[in-house]
This record gives structure tokens, sequence and C-alpha cells, in this order.
């Protein structure tokens, strides 16, 4: 069977050249006689492709030398509790702003450990847009302020990030990571789950400025220590080793097209072409607002239910699959990750097009 279109928003679409690669590579490893899942995580061999990976990544996203990267187990999620068990200090204050359903999980989880401030919501209006943020709303004794830069399931981005002054700045960025640049310094923490943007899922990525590790409460189990993590190197554990090699190749990949610069450029290209078609169609609209839309995630919908339905149903027969969007809000989203080809965006809309015609 020939390859489809996958939109799915995550687990998502790989590079077929990375698949290639690993398929290759899959049964002996460049001459080792092993699998990559069957080695041990001290090994010279692992070492190098581990080490391998940490440089391309630090490379791709220009990660200053006063932060430390960390592949860890937990996906996104377990940074939900692992950042506020680090960065609580005596105080235990914090600032959130809710632009979705993973946000409200990053909220609730921080709540457990000290005082979260909602400080915007945009809840109201089933988080289709992102809350205007002015500096003088933040706490300058927060111990930190956590956004989510991408929100998957609502379609929405920050057009640009908040001004939080001295206080660190935490993103979960695991739908927008590698997928337009971001300056690194202006972070206290990024963390990202693999599963989109990055490589299968399994493994969570943790960019980390160095002073915020070895602050945690007396509560932070080890595991859920950076420290541990940064003191051994992301092996206090057995890494997702597996992950971890994919992910190096995802890296690979991108540097070779030019880096996330050039990336970001093909993305918005992509984008560009499927929001186009669908602010000019009288079928189908986007749920998101225009000024906060992602280039990511884009979820729009027809005049009805029955018309969704449809569309679902006989996009997947020609091979345009996964595009059924999210059960709490309906509709059809496409998910048009950096490993989306720009003809899988054509094809889409070329469907789109012609179900239009015949659905007047």
């Amino acid at each position: 069977m020939p390859r489809v279109y996958n939109f799915s928003a995550g687990p998502a679409t790989l590079p077929v050249e990375v698949l290639e690669k690993a398929q290759k590579d899959l049964v002996d490893y460049q001459g080792t006689g092993m699998s990559v899942m069957e080695m041990s995580h001290r090994s010279p061999e692992y070492k190098a492709i581990f080490d391998g990976a940490i440089d391309k990544l630090r490379s791709l996203m220009s990660v200053p030398e006063n932060y430390k990267i960390l592949f860890l187990h937990g996906g996104a999620s377990a940074q939900f509790g692992m950042v506020p068990l680090n960065l609580f200090s005596d105080i235990k204050k914090a600032d959130y702003i809710n632009t979705g359903a993973w946000s409200k999980k990053a909220i609730a989880e921080a709540k457990r450990y000290g005082d979260v401030n909602v400080l915007a919501s945009s809840e109201d209006k089933t988080f289709s847009y992102i809350p205007t943020i002015t500096k003088d709303m933040f706490d300058p004794e927060a111990d930190y302020v956590h956004i989510t830069t991408n929100n998957t399931i609502y379609g929405t981005t920050f057009p640009e990030l908040p001004d939080v002054g001295k206080v660190p700045l935490v993103a979960d960025m695991s739908s927008n990571i590698l997928a337009q640049v971001y300056d690194v310094s202006k972070f206290g923490i990024i963390y990202a789950g693999a599963q989109k943007n990055i490589g299968p899922a399994g493994v969570a990525i943790v960019i980390v400025r160095e002073d915020l590790v070895g602050n945690e409460l007396d509560i932070c189990p080890r595991m859920f220590n950076y420290k541990t993590h940064v003191d051994n190197g992301s092996m206090f554990n057995t890494p997702p080793t597996y992950a971890i090699y994919m992910a190096g190749l995802v890296f690979e990949w991108l540097t070779e097209r030019g880096g996330v610069a050039e990336m970001q450029k093909i993305n918005e290209e992509k984008a560009g072409w499927l929001y186009d078609y669908i602010d000019n169609s009288s079928l189908f609209s986007g749920t998101a607002d225009r000024v906060s839309r992602s280039k990511m995630n884009v979820p729009f919908v027809t005049t009805s239910e029955e018309l969704d339905a449809k569309f679902i149903k006989e996009s997947a027969l020609i091979g345009l699959k996964t595009l059924k969007g999210h059960r709490s809000v309906g509709g059809m989203r496409a998910s048009i990750y950096n490993a989306m080809p720009p003809e899988g965006v054509k094809t889409l809309v070329d469907f789109m097009k012609d179900f239009e015609l015949k659905n007047k």
C-alpha cells in the first residue's frame, strides 16, 4: 500500500527518509550486529548516538551553553509536576496562562504544590484565541510563568511571547518545537513531548537553564528532580533509547534541510495555502481566531455535522487520514507538522475544493 498523508495530531507523521534510514539499520546498526533497541545505553556505540542527538538539537535551536538538554521519560505530562516541584521556592507562587486542555492539566498539577494564579484564560470561547497579556499582569515575585506555545486541539498559538520581566518563562512547546525559531535565552525551561515534531512517542525533551537546577522542593522525588538527570546525563535510569535514536535522525533530517529557520518558511507556506482556501470558502470555516492561528494544527468545520462526517469518510478513502477533529470540539483538524510534505497540504486543499463543488 502506498504511503498516505497522515494528518494526525500525534503520534504524527515522520519523514520518509528517516523511516527508511531506521529500517535499514533496524536489525544491524552500522555493523554492530544488533539493533539500537538491543544496545546497552552505556555502550560506546549508543553513547555516540545519544551525544550526537544532543549536539544536533543544541545546534538547531542555538541553545546557549548555560542550558542543559535532557531526554526524559513521562512525556510532557510528567513536566506538569516536575516544573513546580523544581521551581517553587518558599513563596510557592506561579503565574499560568490557560489556553487549552493541556494548560488546564498543567495548572491542576501545579496547584497540588503551591499557589497558582491564572492570569488569563480563553476558556470562555472554547480556547479559540490567545488572551491579551500585558507586562503589568505578571507578579514579579512569582517563581515562574507558564505558557503552552501552541494548542494542538484548538489550533491556536502565541503570536508573540509575553514579556515576563526577570521571572523565568516556562513553555510547553510540544506541538511547535523546531517548527519556528525561538530565542531559547528568553526561557527558563522549554519542554516538549516528542510525538509531534520530533519522533515517536516515548521521550520528552527538557531544556533547562542551569541556575534553575538544584532548587527542588524537599518533597520532590529523585526521579522528578532535574538535578538527578543533569548530574547523570539523562541516564540515571535507562532512557528511552530507541525514541532518542529516532529523534536524532529527525534532527539530522532538519539540519540537512536548512534548519529551523528554513522549516519555518515552509510551514508558513503550507499553513497559508490551507487558511487561504478556508477563508475564501463558502462551505468551510476555521474555528480559531485569525490573530491566534496555529501553523501546526488547523481546525475547521463545514456547515453541518453530517457534512463533517462525510468529509472525513471520503477524504480517508483517497489517503487523507486522521482528519477528524478532537472529540472535545468535533469538526476536522489538519496537523501539518514539519514532516508533512507540501504535497500533502496541496492534496488536501484540492480535495476540499472538489468536495465543496459537490456539496454546495
